[in-house]
């Protein structure tokens, strides 16, 4: 599996500035971006702490496998953002893709 990194960009909105974080890569010698959120609102000041006064952090990918309540076994992955601080305090938040397809192209790079 790659080592992915996670970005944080700014921009300008109401004259006032905002971040946001996406993954970028190259599948099939296409640069892409991934959309990446917080799964929710209070998750913009988490991710804020995790990134600290860095514009990178990892991407963590972690599989998850279950059985539902009729037997069926459901599979996939949960991804999160970390840093690791001056002492080695880890900083973590949580993440999901902004579309589906964000989703699939998060699949593509982490295969290529």
């Amino acid at each position: 599996m790659r080592n992915l990194k996670v970005i944080k960009e700014h921009y300008m909105k109401d004259d006032k500035e905002y971040n946001c974080y996406c993954l970028r890569g190259v599948v099939r010698g296409k640069d892409v971006r991934v959309q990446l959120l917080p799964p929710d609102i209070q998750g913009y000041t988490l991710l804020d702490i995790v990134f600290g006064e860095e514009n990178e952090a990892d991407f963590i990918v972690t599989p998850f496998e279950f059985k539902d309540d009729k037997g069926n076994v459901i599979a996939g992955n949960s991804y999160s953002v970390r840093s690791i601080g001056e002492q080695g305090e880890i900083y973590e938040c949580k993440v999901i893709p902004a579309k589906v397809s964000d989703k699939a192209l998060i699949a593509l790079l982490l295969r290529d």
